[in-house]
């Protein structure tokens, strides 16, 4: 088997090589502590901007389920190198312009659509997904890395997704990946991510030491707009199933990204630890050795608020990039989705914070060694 990034990054060790800002190709050894170069990490990435055959590609699988006639060719998705770096083009400016290094991307949330086709469907675009992801990775190995999409379905027990994760981690050196809690896409017909259903997923997770990402995809329900309100309501529900349930006292290192600021969580931060307290519940802080936010938060009072309610430590900088919000907000002449501008006006925060906001916490979660 051939030498994957995470084989190569885990083998660097204290060694390895972190990004300079000054763009690909260039390097220089890790350091840590005050003074020391810092590499920004957005943990928080997608290929929303994949190239125009892979959207089709999807369109005519799904119209294969009821006929069979329209399935697509693979060779629909043989892209030439020159197209899957075209297709990266916008990405990579953006980290140029506002001063981050390194993304840990995944397949566009939204498309993961496991509330459509059926189980062979969702097994064969995640697979094709993923990757695309490592060829983008691959072509640009100091800009991205990887994390992928399960193939879940409705029903299926989340045994089906061992299989891909191994795949994706072990072969394709992926860190992560990301887990959507409803994949009956906002009608929540499984059961509760606390619930054993799930548990040989976690296994998975914990023998081969990478964390996941609670992040729904589309709504199929009118009830809930999908990046608008079913997301944010997807990681406030797994939260509070957390706070009732006792999963890591059966997996203690299991370790989860809450993705979105961690939707309502910080912002009604007393009413989950009065609620864990009058259920009799441990308080919040036995959940924080487990569970993590990121900073995909595109309000400066909403984005100082995470900062200055969930400890830093578990608080992991991302942007969502190029992702649900994309405009320009005409109060203040910015692109509401550059949350590291907005960061860097928090002139209470200490370097020390920013170190662990911006890199050092990535590293930890992720298992990093860049």
């Amino acid at each position: 088997m051939s030498t994957t990034r995470r084989d190569l990054l885990k083998g660097l060790g204290a060694g390895a090589l972190v990004l300079s800002a000054g763009g690909p190709g260039l390097a220089q050894p890790a350091a840590s502590g005050a003074g020391a170069k810092l590499t920004v990490i957005d943990v928080h990435g997608h290929y929303t901007t994949v190239p125009k055959a892979m959207r089709e590609f999807r369109n005519l699988q799904l119209a294969a389920v009821k006929d069979p006639s329209k399935a697509p060719p693979k060779a629909m998705l043989n892209f030439s190198d020159d197209e899957v770096r075209a297709s990266v083009q916008g990405q990579l400016k953006l980290q140029r312009d506002r001063g981050t290094n390194v993304t840990i991307f995944s397949p566009i949330a939204g498309a993961m659509g496991h509330h459509l086709g059926n189980e062979a469907t969702s097994i064969e675009w995640s697979q094709n997904f993923n990757d695309l992801i490592h060829r983008v990775c691959k072509l640009y190995p100091e800009n991205f890395i990887g994390v992928g999409q399960l193939p879940q379905s409705p029903g299926v027990s989340p045994k089906n997704c061992v299989a891909e994760l191994e795949r994706m981690v072990k072969q394709l050196g992926f860190v992560g990946c990301n887990i959507n809690p409803d994949p009956s896409g906002g009608y929540w017909r499984d059961p509760p991510m606390t619930n054993r259903w799930w548990y040989p997923l976690y296994e998975k997770l914990v023998e081969l030491d990478v964390p996941a990402m609670i992040h729904a995809s589309s709504s199929a329900n009118p009830n809930f707009h999908g990046t608008g309100a079913h997301y944010l309501n997807a990681n406030t529900a797994v939260f509070m199933q957390l706070v009732t349930g006792d999963l890591f006292k059966d997996f203690p290192t299991l370790r989860f990204v809450i993705p979105h600021g961690g939707g309502a969580i910080p912002y009604h931060w007393s009413r989950y630890r009065g609620l864990a307290q009058d259920m009799k519940r441990p308080p919040l802080t036995e959940l924080l050795k487990n569970v993590y936010f990121d900073t995909c938060v595109y309000y400066r009072p909403g984005l100082e608020l995470l900062l200055k309610t969930v400890p830093i430590d578990n608080i992991l900088f991302a942007s969502e990039v190029i992702g649900a919000v994309r405009g320009v907000d005409p109060e203040t002449g910015h692109h509401y989705d550059d949350t590291k501008r907005m960061i860097d006006t928090f002139a209470w925060l200490s370097e020390a914070d920013r170190r662990k906001l911006f890199q050092d916490n990535a590293r930890r979660v992720y298992r990093l060694k860049i």
